[in-house]
This record gives structure tokens, sequence and C-alpha cells, in this order.
């Protein structure tokens, strides 16, 4: 991977600063790349999460932690069941 190529961790890591997430990405492809990343470092595959905890991890890098996961489980990046009792990394 180049380091000029969008989609690699560099062009994740200018969304933050200071470890926060600064903004959302409105851009559907660069959201999916920042959902993939979020999802990849503060959920732990076979791992099931609490909505609390899903909560409290989202909320570490950005204040509107309710969008973060609403945006990871319509992706398909976190699985929950229908009565949103847990939540699992997916894959």
């Amino acid at each position: 991977m180049s380091d000029n190529n969008p989609s690699g961790s560099h062009g994740v890591a200018a969304l933050f600063s200071h470890g926060r997430l600064t903004t959302i990405p409105r851009k559907p492809a660069r959201r999916e790349q920042l959902l993939v990343h979020l999802a990849q470092t503060l959920f732990e595959p076979d791992r099931t999460n609490s909505e609390r905890e899903v909560n409290e991890a989202l909320l570490t890098v950005h204040d509107d932690y309710p969008a973060l996961r609403r945006f990871l489980v319509v992706a398909g990046l976190l699985i929950r069941p229908k009565d949103g009792s847990s939540y699992r990394r997916a894959g």
C-alpha cells in the first residue's frame, strides 16, 4: 500500500486530531473507511458488547456516539439482534 492511498490508515488518520474524530464524513466512501477503522480498532472479534460498552467505546472518539453506532450497524460492521440487547463485530 502506498502512502498516498486514501483508503489506507493514513487517510483515516487525517480525520482525527489528538485522538478524537473531528467530523463524521458525509461522503459515503470516506465514512465507510472510517467505520471499518472504528470497528477494527474499538471492538474485539467474537466478543459480545452491551449497548453501554459500545456507547462508551465510541464516545472515546466522538460525542455523537449514537450516530456512529447507527452507521456501524447499517453498514453491517456491528451486528445486533432485533431486541438490540447486544452488539458483535461482524466477520
